[in-house]
């Protein structure tokens, strides 16, 4: 044998190995992949695609059929896989967050995904070519996720999902939708889980403007400076360490009023002055493959929810001010929501998707239908199978994710199901203890720095909660209970009434992801929610009900009442929005609050995690509770409790919040055959109830407890010793 013979000699066997190997997995994808249709289309043998049916859909809110020819844009039809590939697919999300597993944070493409959990062919041209026969446009197929973007008439609708599309009345807005679930043939069910959307019913923004509170001595706003001392991101910049290198996109159906609102605002605060590399982009993200018919991702331009894009894009840039910021917004159709068009093109394009993303967005489990549900899930899934970490806003109405800013609950309790998969981070709302205890003056300056930053230290937190629900907010005020007749919603004075509203983090069990309601909108019938993740069940607190829990970390989140929120800069003058010039000092700038906040600090808090490992860490929840079991033990952790504020641990990770609820104001549903119908309301007799887990007793939904509690997850969060404890962290030492 030749010496380049036997240099070669191992390595040939070794490629064998590798291709032996190969083989094996393209037959095992082989046997997953297969056609799910097997017999011959019958238009008269139909199934109907139940829980697909907005609540709003009521004779009430009826206004009759819409034109024949109302085209409806971009509407997604989900794919269903095999139970085998559900199965695989769960499992490799799992594998590829175990340091011990072969496949360790070896990230999927999307073409990877779509090989071996996507559609088979035969499905996909036998699905394609019965929608092209009853009319439709099909525009674009995503096999990553099993997806048809296609787009119609009304009438072609009706004669092939067998439900008309209405007008309705709601609240006085006018809306569309279908008039019922649709119904496909028997021989497609297999294939075909739903169409995701034929409404224009949209997911709401999780911010919350303050109210016209007078700013004063006690009142402290938060600008960037305070962020990085209460959290602890000072150390991390002082090695060098604010996102260098790092993406974060955040996902809009909405441009900036003005990109220069966040040049201003990182001038203002110092951010351009310390970290000159962060930079701003908005984008409108295509398909990877050019649609037949029309772009499936249009510039939405300004509107109403050019607010959330300004807290996206500056707070992002708040936490790491060296990333590159890129707002990614496509238009709504009428069918369709601008974000997940964003989302969906990001995820399957032809470039790497990015490594982070915040969508700060909610919308209901129990309104977002079947399909709608599963949309979000398998889409959250696919970024985690491309090492894509996903950050949603956990919500801002307590417990009761349906009726969020509005005079009172009366749905019952409900999640954000855009937050209650289990591929993304939650992230719910604190506020400062610091007025509810009279210690302002310990942890805040008498005198503002350079850039507008008072905070001295780490703060006490507390849940946000602006309801009159709140037990702090009951005590602070001097009642007894916040419910009955002598309660504090019952009793606010005039000017307070304002209380009566749904405004607080939301947190609770994931219930209606699956399944249908029996009451439209309201979580029971047949609903059920995500099963338990594992890396739930590692932290002490996490009740024992089997479902996905919601949130898993907190942040600041307050827009007022305790005398703390955020400052932006929004300068939109168009009325209602609620934008003000960003000139002299920022306390007449707009203020707001919210979960919006949260969600692209910890994105920005991630992408100081990735520059210091690994660039993509799919999903951040399998190390975020690792540590906080390792953290709170068995018992819970003393020194890490929140209470203490400047006097907890210095190496504490999370901080735990065990002092207040998210408890919200409830008003019985209404009156059916005679009897007061109440959903998760106790009233006590009284006018105004609170939300509870009983009708009957009070059991305020929810409160703090050691470890992970609805109200904060985990609690909050030290950057720095997040930063640092993170697997395979390599920190710089300081400069």
């Amino acid at each position: 044998m030749s010496r380049k013979a036997g240099i070669l000699g191992p390595f040939v066997g070794l490629l064998a190995v590798v291709l032996a190997c190969s083989a094996s997995l393209f037959a095992q994808t082989g046997a997953l992949q297969r056609a799910l249709v097997t017999q011959s289309i019958d238009e008269d043998n139909l199934v109907r695609l139940v829980g697909n049916t907005r609540p709003e859909m009521t004779p009430a809110n009826d206004r009759g059929a819409v034109s024949d020819d109302l085209q409806l844009e971009h509407m997604y039809l989900l794919l269903n896989r095999s139970p085998e590939q559900e199965q695989a697919a769960e499992e490799l999300v799992n594998q590829l967050h175990d340091p011990k597993s072969p496949v360790y944070h070896q990230w999927l493409t999307s073409d990877e995904v779509a090989n071996r959990f996507g559609p088979s062919e035969e499905d996909v041209n036998i699905v394609t070519t019965w929608l092209e026969s009853h009319g439709f446009t099909v525009h674009n197929v995503y096999l990553a996720n099993g997806v048809i973007d296609f787009s119609g008439p009304a009438s072609a609708i009706r004669e092939a999902f067998h439900t008309e599309i209405h007008n309705l009345s709601v609240n006085g807005k006018p809306h569309i939708a279908n008039s019922s679930d649709p119904s496909v043939p028997a021989a497609l069910a297999p294939a075909i889980h739903g169409v995701v959307s034929m409404n224009d019913f949209r997911p709401h923004p999780t911010m919350k403007p303050r109210s016209a509170y007078t700013v004063n001595a006690t009142s402290q706003l938060l600008v960037p400076g305070d962020l990085e001392t209460i959290y602890n991101m000072n150390p991390l910049y002082a090695r060098g360490v604010s996102g260098q290198g790092q993406t974060i996109v955040v996902v809009e159906d909405s441009d900036l009023y003005t990109t220069a609102d966040w040049y201003t605002f990182r001038q203002t605060f110092g951010l351009a002055t310390k970290f000159p590399q962060g930079t701003l982009t908005q984008i409108h993200p295509q398909p990877s493959k050019a649609p037949f018919n029309g772009g499936a991702c249009t510039d939405p331009e300004v509107n109403g929810d050019d607010s959330e894009a300004a807290v996206d894009t500056e707070w992002a840039s708040a936490a790491a001010p060296s990333a590159a910021i890129v707002l990614a917004s496509c238009a709504d159709t009428n069918t369709n929501f601008g974000g997940y068009i964003a989302i969906q093109n990001l995820l399957t394009g032809r470039a790497r998707p990015p490594a982070i993303i915040s969508i700060s967005y909610s919308g209901p489990e129990s309104e977002w239908g079947s399909t709608g549900n599963a949309y979000i899930n398998q889409l959250y899934q696919l970024a985690v199978l491309e090492g894509v970490s996903i950050f949603v806003a956990a919500g801002d109405g307590g417990a009761d994710a349906t009726d969020m800013f509005a005079p009172a609950a009366v749905s019952g309790i409900n999640v954000n199901g855009m937050a209650s998969t289990p591929y993304n981070v939650a992230v719910g709302g604190t506020d400062f203890a610091d007025t509810f205890f009279g210690t302002n003056s310990t942890y805040w300056s008498a005198t503002n720095g350079t850039y507008y930053n008072s905070a001295l230290s780490y703060i006490p937190e507390i849940p946000w909660n602006g309801s009159c629900a709140g037990q702090l907010v009951t005590q602070y005020l001097g009642f007894f209970a916040p419910y009955g007749p002598k309660g504090l919603c019952n009793n606010l004075p005039s000017d307070l009434t304002w209380l009566l509203e749904v405004v607080a983090g939301s947190g609770g069990p994931s219930a209606c992801a699956f399944g249908t309601p029996a009451i439209p909108g309201v979580v029971g019938g047949t609903c059920s929610g995500y099963p338990k993740p594992s890396y739930q069940s590692l932290v002490i607190g996490n009740p024992r009900d089997g479902v996905r829990d919601l949130p898993d970390v907190s942040l600041f989140a307050s827009d007022g009442f305790w005398g703390h929120y955020y400052v932006m800069c929004y300068s939109d003058p168009t009325k209602g929005y609620g934008g003000s010039p960003c000139v002299e000092a920022p306390v007449n700038w707009s203020g707001a609050g919210g979960t919006s906040f949260g969600a692209p600090i910890m994105a920005g808090i991630q992408a100081m995690i990735n520059q210091t490992s690994e660039t993509y860490q799919g999903n951040p929840n399998f190390n975020y509770y690792q540590l906080a079991a390792s953290e709170f033990g068995s018992k819970g952790s003393s020194s890490c409790n929140s209470t203490l504020g400047n006097h907890v641990d210095r190496d504490c990770i999370f901080y735990d919040v065990t002092l207040g609820d998210i408890d919200v104001n409830c008003l019985p549903w209404g009156v059916v055959n005679g009897q007061t119908v109440s959903f998760n309301c106790f009233y006590d007799g009284a006018t105004n109830g609170v939300l509870s887990t009983s009708n009957w007793f009070y059991k305020p939904a929810y409160v703090t407890t050691k470890g992970y509690d609805y109200a904060t997850g985990i609690g909050s969060v030290n950057a720095f010793n997040l930063v640092k404890s993170w697997p395979g962290s390599r920190l710089p030492h300081q400069r």
